[in-house]
C-alpha cells in the first residue's frame, strides 16, 4: 500500500517547529553522547552500494549502517540517553549536572532513588537501561508478549528490572504509564501523548546526530543541494522518521529531499495517519517480524513532522523485509557491495526501496528514476541473534567476517 501524502509541503522549517527540534539541538545532543564510553568514538559508515544501484535503476544508494552505533547495535542508542540527561537536568535544574559526569556516574549516589520506567519492543529499553546503569538510577522496562527473550536479556544484562505482560506494543505503553503513576517513577518513552512531549522531543532530538554525521561524510558546500532526491526511513511510532526529517528540512528548506517512510503493513499506524490527516492508530493486528516497527499509535509530536515533510507512507509485508534482509548480507567479492547486517527493522526501507522499483507505475509516482540518489538509514544490526540467523540462513558473525574480507580485498 502506497500513500501519497497530500498535505506535503516544501519550505521554510518554520520557528514553530524549530522550537520543538533544531540542527543547533541535534548537535548539542552529539556533542553530550560523545562523552558515553557505551557509544562508537567514530562515526557509523555511510556505504555506497552501487551494485544495488544498478539493479534499482537508480544513480546512487547510500547505506548508513547503525548496527556499529554501539554494542546495542541499533540507533536507539542515541535517543534514550540523551532523554534521560536533559530530564535528569530539568528535575535537579540547581545541581549542574553536566552530560560528561552523568554518564561517568558521578552523581549515582544523588540519584539513586530515582527510577525511570519506559515500554519497548527492545532497543528503545535496551538503551534506556544501558543509559540508566552508567548513570546510576534504577530502570523498568515493560515489554509485551511478542518480545523475544534474547532481547529480554539483552536489556536485563544492564541491571533493568522486567516486568512481562499480555497483549502488544501499546498495551505495553500503557501498562508503563500506570506502574509510574503508582509509585513516584518516570516514563522515558519514544512516544508522546497528551501531556508526554518533552520526552519523546528529546529523543527524537537525540537521532540527529544521523543526519549530522552523514553530510560530514559528504562534505559540501553549505549552500549546495542536498545530496539524496530520495530518503527511505523506518516508521514505527514515527519518532525516528521525525528527527531525520526535521534535520534536511531545516537544512534545505524548499529543496528537501522527498522523504519514504515504510512501515509492516499490519502496523500501518502511519500510512492511516496521512489517509486521515492525523495521528491514528494501525488497521491491523500490529505483529511483526520487524519488531521495532510493530506500532499501533503514532506519536502525535511526531507527526507534527511528519504530515508536512513526507511525501509517501508505503505498507510492506514481512516477508519483504526478510528478503531486503538477506540482499544486504550478501557475500560477495570486492567488485561488488559490502556484506551489511542490518536487522528485521533496518532492512525496511530496502525493502520499501525494492517494492518500489520493481513497479513502474510506482516508480513514476514517486519519481524514482536514473537520476535519483537515495539513502537508506539500516537502523539495526543483529538485536536477536538467534532470530537473524533463522531469518537470513547465517549467523551475524559469518557475514561481519565477510564484510572485513570485503574490505581487505578492497584496500589490497
Amino acid at each position: 500500500m502506497l500513500i501519497e501524502n497530500t498535505r506535503a509541503t516544501r519550505g521554510d522549517y518554520g520557528d514553530e517547529l524549530r522550537a520543538i527540534m533544531s540542527i543547533a539541538k541535534a548537535r548539542e545532543s552529539r556533542r553530550w553522547l560523545a562523552g558515553w564510553p557505551q557509544l562508537s568514538p567514530t562515526a557509523t559508515p555511510l556505504w555506497p552500494l552501487p551494485d544495488l544501484a544498478r539493479a534499482m535503476g537508480v544513480a546512487r544508494v547510500e547505506l548508513k549502517d547503525e548496527s556499529t552505533r554501539a554494542h546495542m547495535g541499533s540507533f536507539k542508542a542515541l535517543g534514550a540517553p540523551i532523554a534521560l540527561i536533559r530530564l535528569i537536568q530539568r528535575r535537579w535544574p540547581g545541581a549542574a549536572f553536566t552530560a560528561d559526569d552523568l554518564f561517568a556516574g558521578h552523581h549515582a549516589a544523588q540519584l539513586s532513588e530515582f527510577t525511570v520506567v519506559s515500554a519497548t519492543d527492545g532497543n528503545h529499553g535496551r538503551s534506556l537501561a544501558a543509559a540508566a546503569h552508567d548513570i546510576g538510577c534504577h530502570c523498568v522496562i515493560v515489554l509485551h508478549k511478542n518480545v523475544s527473550l534474547e532481547r529480554e536479556q539483552a536489556i536485563a544484562s544492564h541491571g533493568a528490572r522486567i516486568v512481562r505482560i499480555e497483549g502488544n506494543y501499546d498495551a505495553s505503553v500503557e501498562e508503563a504509564a500506570r506502574l509510574a503513576g503508582a509509585n513516584g517513577w518516570q516514563v522515558v518513552s519514544d512516544t508522546s501523548y497528551e501531556g508526554y512531549e518533552e520526552i519523546p522531543r528529546d529523543v527524537m532530538q537525540g537521532y540527529g546526530t544521523i543526519v549530522d554525521e552523514i553530510l560530514e561524510q559528504r562534505p559540501a558546500a553549505s549552500d549546495a543541494p542536498c545530496p539524496y532526491t530520495h530518503v527511505f526511513l523506518q516508521g514505527g511510532v514515527g519518532g525516528l522518521a521525525a528527527g531525520i526529517a526535521s534535520y534536511f528540512c531545516e537544512q534545505y528548506g524548499a529543496r528537501r529531499p522527498a522523504f519514504i517512510v515504510v512501515e509492516p503493513r499490519q502496523a500501518d499506524c502511519l500510512c492511516q495517519s496521512a489517509l486521515a490527516g492525523q495521528a491514528a492508530q494501525a488497521s491491523g493486528s500490529v505483529d511483526s517480524v520487524m519488531a521495532g516497527l510493530a506500532c499501533g499509535e503514532t506519536s502525535p509530536l511526531a507527526w507534527r513532522f511528519l504530515q508536512p515533510a513526507v511525501d509517501f507512507f508505503l505498507a510492506i509485508e514481512d516477508g519483504e523485509a526478510v528478503s531486503a534482509m538477506r540482499r544486504l548480507a550478501q557475500v560477495q567479492d570486492a567488485n561488488g557491495d559490502v556484506p551489511v547486517v542490518s536487522g528485521e527493522s533496518g532492512a525496511a526501507g530496502l525493502a520499501g526501496l525494492i517494492h518500489l522499483a520493481s513497479d513502474p507505475a510506482l516508480r513514476a509516482r514517486t519519481r524514482l528514476d536514473a537520476q535519483a540518489s537515495v539513502l537508506l538509514i539500516s537502523t539495526e544490526g543483529a538485536t536477536a541473534p538467534g532470530v537473524y540467523r533463522e531469518l537470513v540462513g547465517k549467523g551475524a558473525q559469518d557475514i561481519l567476517a565477510a564484510q572485513i574480507s570485503w574490505l581487505d580485498e578492497g584496500a589490497a
